[in-house]
């Protein structure tokens, strides 16, 4: 399988895809006005303890206070038993915490007090002393290969616990200690940092995300990193000359006339991914819904009809389905938790083999996932980690006009609330003349079908009713005027 990875850059913000094949699976969106805040660690003041939920508020300098969970406090959970938090934490008390997810929607961003410092091979945890392994490396034999490599290359009286990434499979013993010494040295200029900075103040931000995508998602299966930016290009040469040797044959500077996200057909996809309904080359398609609690993917046959039979059509669709569906919840990043409206299906062996290619599916999603089965309603529940705004909400708000509801109010809708306030009105104001202003085509419907009953009001209230169309108006929004 062959991959790339696409880096553009304007003086506004950076844009990332992570090609397969060809084809876009993942994008990554970082503007110069909101960067990243995962990984950063502030210098705050805890202005809130809530003993009834064990978490805590804290304010590092952000529009909105922090929250922190006793879980992830480290003094929380130290010695036997669980101590509780407002035992550890008071109000106004200075902490040094770590963004570990990011404010999404109307919550802050959620912090822990356990730092963790990410380098290309290794996760530094200056604060504990054991040695991890990824979840990501399963092989039992292969996991305690590498514990043991990195602990013989350890000094003894070590300060710390590591976490052993993934591409620490095929690192030398020369760029592990590389690695060390870069996140041995990065802590001691956080502690340092952290005793001078002020409160509610950044001691340490992360990479941008550029760099961060070199470290943290370049691998063995990357053929080439193409960058539309001299000035990026050169910066990420001198990072990888100093932290990924291995990337450096694989950085090419794209001079291409073409932009190089049209090259790649790369903005197609972005407009595909703002939409709610997603075409499958079947003929089926799936419809997209994201509320506040959950995301509901449904899936239709379309003009499907290619099958031996009704059975063995829903089942290709549904197979083609769970691929499109496992591209689409990485492209969107989508998380939380996602319920999946497969089309009915009577043979266990069918619901079976949908199952399995959905897992198949969503193995290569770098955020964790969890598949939890059919239910007996036959929906699919699945889970997946949400750290980041959706695409959706980093490009995208709320329509003006209908709210977020994806509706709007008819023109027959609307002229009978016309019809209703006028009567409001004119029984509360003794007005000469009563003058609406609407929208066109509520206007229309006022001049045509709706005429003998705006002439019947008239008629009851005494009052002439005139009208005014305005361009500018939206389907809902109307006004009357008191002559």
């Amino acid at each position: 399988m062959s991959e790339e990875i696409l880096i553009n850059v304007t003086p506004q913000e950076t844009r990332i895809a992570m090609m397969e094949n060809g084809v876009v699976q993942e994008l990554q969106i970082e503007r110069s006005s909101s960067l990243g805040l995962v990984g950063n660690i502030y210098r705050g003041v805890v202005c809130r303890v809530l003993p009834g939920m064990q978490s805590a508020f804290v304010e590092i300098g952000l529009q909105r206070a922090a929250f922190l969970h006793a879980g992830d406090v480290l003094e929380c959970s130290l010695g036997e038993g669980n101590r509780p938090i407002e035992s550890v934490l008071r109000e106004g008390q200075p902490v040094m915490v770590q963004i570990i997810k990011e404010p999404i929607g109307t919550k802050g961003a959620r912090l822990t007090t356990q730092v963790s410092i990410a380098g290309r091979f290794l996760v530094y945890l200056p604060q504990q002393d054991h040695i991890g392994v990824s979840q990501r490396i399963e092989d039992e034999a292969e996991r305690e290969l590498l514990r043991a490599r990195l602990i013989g290359l350890l000094p003894a009286e070590r300060e710390g616990g590591y976490i052993i990434r993934t591409m620490s499979e095929n690192a030398s013993d020369e760029e592990l200690l590389a690695d060390v010494d870069y996140l041995n040295k990065t802590w001691a200029h956080i502690q340092t940092k952290s005793k001078e900075a002020p409160d509610r103040s950044l001691v340490f931000q992360d990479l941008n995300l550029a760099m961060r995508v070199l470290r943290d998602v370049l691998c063995a299966e990357t053929e080439r990193v193409r960058i539309d930016s001299s000035e990026t290009y050169q910066k990420l040469v001198e990072f990888a000359n100093l932290y990924a040797i291995t990337a450096l044959e694989k950085l090419v500077h794209y001079q291409g006339e073409r932009p190089l996200f049209d090259m790649y057909s790369v903005e197609q996809e972005i407009e595909k991914a703002m939409s709610r309904k997603v075409e499958l080359k079947s003929g089926g398609y799936l419809i997209f819904d994201q509320t506040e609690a959950l995301t509901t993917v449904d899936v239709n046959t379309g003009s499907f009809v290619s099958g031996k039979n009704l059975s063995d059509t829903i089942f290709k669709t549904n197979l083609e389905a769970a691929q499109c569906i496992a591209r689409q919840l990485r492209l969107r990043n989508l998380g939380g938790i996602i319920i999946i409206d497969f089309i009915d299906m009577d043979e266990d062996t069918q619901r079976s083999a949908v199952l399995e290619e959905l897992q198949k599916a969503v193995a290569r999603d770098r955020a964790r996932t969890g598949i939890n089965g059919f239910t007996p309603l036959g929906l699919v529940e699945m889970t997946r980690k949400r750290t980041r705004e959706s695409l959706a909400h980093i490009l995208c708000e709320p329509c003006s006009t209908c709210k977020g509801r994806g509706e709007l109010k008819t023109a027959q809708t609307v002229c009978y609330e016309i019809l209703r306030e006028l009567l409001r009105e004119a029984r509360q104001f003794n007005a000469k003349e009563l003058r609406v202003l609407a929208a066109p085509k509520v206007i229309d419907m006022l001049l045509e079908e709706e005429s003998q009953s705006l002439a019947n009001l008239s008629d009851f209230i005494g009052k002439p009713i005139s009208l005014q169309a305005e361009t500018s108006y939206s389907q809902e929004s109307f006004d009357i005027i008191l002559m």
